[in-house]
């Protein structure tokens, strides 16, 4: 059986996009932690940032797309942050690439 971000990806699990292209699908978290917060995934599955091989520009595609949802969606000027998580000890709770996308409040670091 595929990953949930894979199932997600595949349209299967009805799951609204806010993007979508050949390569990459965002949709809102199911648990957000700021007024907008989505997650952008690549469409193949990628377990962690630690399997991205030099050869693969998804990370570039990812970053493109977010600056574009970014600009988009308002929030760009006032900024926003991007986290991917990587390993158990990381915070990794799905082993696909994902990368989380906060916006739309002032975010504190270290986060609270």
């Amino acid at each position: 059986m595929d990953c949930i971000f894979c199932e997600i990806a595949k349209g299967n699990l009805n799951t609204e996009f806010i993007y979508e292209d050949d390569k990459v699908v965002a949709f809102h978290d199911l648990n957000p932690q700021a007024p907008i917060h989505f997650l952008v995934i690549p469409k193949e599955h990628i377990k962690s940032a630690n399997h991205i091989d030099e050869d693969n520009l998804i990370v570039s595609h990812i970053f493109k797309v977010i600056k574009e949802l970014a600009n988009s969606m308002g929030f760009a000027e006032k900024g926003y942050r991007v986290i991917n998580n990587c390993g158990e000890d990381g915070g990794q709770t799905v082993e696909h690439l994902h990368y989380h996308v906060l916006a739309g409040r002032n975010l504190q670091w270290p986060p609270g």
